[in-house]
């Protein structure tokens, strides 16, 4: 529904389902991202732990924790904060979107 959602808003987005990869391992997940420079959506906060681990600069990762659970409310307070951490995304950051507010860490962290 996310990936849906961003391409109909004119976003270059897949799901891992679209990719064959929703069984893969995490850092299957990751080398992807890395490979087609993308940014991963998730709630599994294991990814931002991951990256953080990794010592990355480019990738980055969206994390939804304490907050929205519906597929449609996420994507729709990530299309209404999309151009306020667009620069973040771009520099490589492990953004989290809670409830009320959005926290960023740049990478490396």
């Amino acid at each position: 529904m996310i990936a849906e959602g961003l391409r109909f808003a004119g976003h270059d987005a897949v799901h891992v389902r679209d990719l064959g990869k929703e069984a893969a391992a995490d850092h299957e997940i990751f080398a992807v991202a890395e490979n087609e420079s993308r940014t991963l959506i998730s709630a599994d906060t294991d990814f931002g732990s991951l990256l953080a681990a990794r010592e990355e600069s480019k990738i980055s990762v969206i994390l939804f924790r304490r907050g929205p659970r519906t597929p449609a409310r996420q994507l729709q307070i990530l299309l209404l904060n999309l151009a306020r951490i667009e620069d973040f995304i771009l520099q490589g950051s492990i953004i989290i979107i809670e409830q009320s507010r959005i926290r960023v860490r740049q990478l490396p962290v």
